[in-house]
């Protein structure tokens, strides 16, 4: 008897499988699809993947952009150092509402970057793995199971634990250990739909991790790199499901797993490291931000370790509107700080430049905006001249596993193991310019080697200007983190190193969170203060208004569970970018 499993096309989109039967009896009425042999089942998880990009609403409830309105310094500091506040209008009016850390009730499912369609699409990827799964169950339960099925099933596995993952840290608190079960998950689903308006609990932060952590572990004994012969680097390859479960445990803090997880892809020896990492010569021939864009998302890079595709307007939010990584903002993000004695003679380091990070747009002060998140449009009527705007998401990187990796030493108390790390992501950076770059920047000073004694005097020190280094790091006891005194320069290198390396890719909020540190907001030609501390319950994204009418339960409640989710609806078709984006170093050079 013939195994079949159906998957509806109205519930989900889906891939374009027909039969090949000529009989009219042998169609699906109902236009649904036999997931019935393990091809099929890898055709599916190809289109099983979110097509939502988190980035924006990291960076809007973060410290990463400031209100152009309220006054604010230049952000080059070459310029004069006066305060201004410019009328720019916001790119959306969801977008105000986000700043002041209010839930998004000017969005839909079908806005852009907005909370409901990263709410509908990480639950839309999970109905995906779990139509993959009972499919995969069904025919295993008939057959044995394939080498094929098997790697399919662990990156069903993979990518339900990675969705429900990011949802838990959007949507809530950040793991806190046993402190967490009083903080509201998100709901973890496991089975299809086979009812309207399934009811869901949505449980605590603490049990929401544990089952994250079993389909973790469970997607790790299966998963394989066979049947992604093509493109691997835009599924869950076996290195990139070893740079989540890093991520997750450094989440979780259990920090020995970080460092497993880790030296299963970078190595121990320094050469692996390197070698895993970012390699700047490849800027060499490039002048446009979509030249320097298609460098950073290159998927035969060894640094990205995997890319997901997604619909976003992020390249157009976080430039030349409202709010921007300006002002002050952009000169910690940027590393523009005065005392930096990693740089001379440029504002901001030279990885920034040599890779294209610091594009601004005409004479006015937009602030800066790296090409890493730039714009790729997908046409769908080139005479019309609309379609899709897709940005690459850089989802697991090498470099940014060096530094969690770095982060799980530091909490391990493995001080020299810390340095090394941190030593290596920023000397291995400026160790691949290429000989002309090195001649340019490094032969002249303009580039300076990390050593410990600068992480422990300057980083253990005090700077004037920048607010990576604290006194202490006493406020992530509160997140059930414990962090001495001789931690504290590891500790403010890092932190200065992640807001840079993650720099318009959302990351930003998940630190703050997790961290216990406090996000400032001004607001407006008044400068009104908005100061949100790590465990406030406005820093958790609220869930999608739609849902909440629906029954789903706020993301700032701390009581109560019961929830109904929703999906997203067809995106809007738009016109390719065309902002105007200018990159001239000179600019950057310092009047010092």
């Amino acid at each position: 008897m013939k195994i079949t499993h159906y998957i509806c096309l109205s519930a989900v989109a889906m891939l374009g499988l027909s039969s090949c039967s000529d009989s009219f009896l042998d169609h699906n009425p109902d236009e649904r699809v036999e997931i019935d042999n393990p091809t099929k089942v890898v055709q599916l998880l190809n289109s099983a993947y979110p097509d939502c990009n988190p980035s924006w609403l990291g960076e809007i409830y973060s410290d990463n952009l400031i209100d152009n309105q309220a006054p604010h310094l230049p952000s080059n500091p070459n310029d004069k150092q006066i305060l201004a506040h410019y009328n720019y209008a916001q790119y959306s009016l969801e977008d105000n509402q986000s700043w002041k850390f209010e839930p998004a009730t000017q969005a839909t499912f079908s806005s852009y970057d907005s909370p409901g369609m990263l709410w509908g699409s990480y639950y839309n990827s999970i109905a995906y793995c779990n139509f993959a799964l009972d499919a995969i169950q069904k025919l295993t339960a008939k057959h044995s199971t394939s080498e094929q099925l098997r790697a399919a099933r662990g990156e069903a596995e993979l990518l339900r634990a990675y969705d429900h993952f990011m949802l838990v840290n959007y949507f809530s608190t950040a793991y806190r250990g046993e402190a967490s079960k009083n903080d509201i998950g998100v709901p973890y689903v496991t089975e299809t739909e086979n009812v309207v308006n399934k009811q869901y609990d949505r449980s605590n932060v603490y049990d929401t991790y544990a089952k994250i952590e079993k389909d973790l572990v469970a997607g790790l004994a299966d998963i394989s790199d066979l049947n992604y012969t093509v493109a691997p680097k835009y599924h869950f390859n076996v290195n990139a499901a070893h740079a989540f479960a890093a991520r997750f445990y450094l989440f979780k803090h259990d920090y020995e797993k970080v460092i497993e997880h880790a030296n299963a892809v970078l190595g121990t020896d320094s050469a692996s490291v390197q070698r895993m990492t970012m390699d700047y010569s490849v800027f060499a021939n490039c002048s446009s931000a979509d030249d320097y864009c298609t460098q950073w998302q290159n998927p035969s890079l060894n640094n990205n370790l995997m890319l997901i595709p997604t619909g976003s307007l992020l390249t157009r939010r976080a430039f030349g509107y409202r709010y921007s990584c300006a002002g002050e903002a952009a000169r910690q993000v940027y590393m523009m700080h005065s005392d930096l004695p990693l740089k001379s003679g440029y504002i901001a380091p030279v990885q920034a430049i040599v890779g294209g990070m610091v594009f601004s747009r005409s004479s006015s002060d937009y602030g800066f905006f790296s090409s890493k998140i730039y714009e790729k449009f997908q046409y769908t009527n080139k005479i019309a001249g609309i379609g899709y705007p897709k940005v690459i998401y850089r989802a697991f990187t090498g470099s940014e596993l060096l530094l969690e990796r770095a982060e799980a030493e530091i909490m391990l108390g493995r001080y020299d193991a810390a340095a090394n790390d941190l030593m290596a992501y920023w000397n291995d950076g400026l160790n691949s310019f290429t000989a002309a770059d090195k001649a340019a920047y490094i032969a002249t000073g303009h580039g300076r080697y990390l050593t410990k004694a600068i992480i422990l005097s300057y980083y253990g020190g005090k700077s004037t200007d920048n607010t990576a280094i604290l006194k202490d790091w006493s406020c992530a006891q509160a997140m059930g983190i414990n962090i001495p005194a001789a931690a504290v320069p590891y500790m403010n290198c890092l932190n200065d190193f992640r807001r840079f390396e993650n720099m318009f890719e959302g990351m930003r909020l998940l630190d703050i969170k997790r961290w216990g540190l406090s996000v400032t907001h001004k607001v407006g030609v008044n400068a009104d203060v908005i100061k949100v501390d790590a465990l406030s319950p406005k820093l958790n994204i609220e869930v999608p208004w739609e849902s909440l009418q629906s029954g789903m339960q706020s993301s700032r409640d701390s009581n109560g569970v019961v929830v109904n989710g929703a999906v997203g609806e067809e995106r809007q078709k738009m016109a390719p970018i065309t902002t105007h984006l200018t990159f001239d170093r000179t600019k950057f050079v310092s009047k010092k």
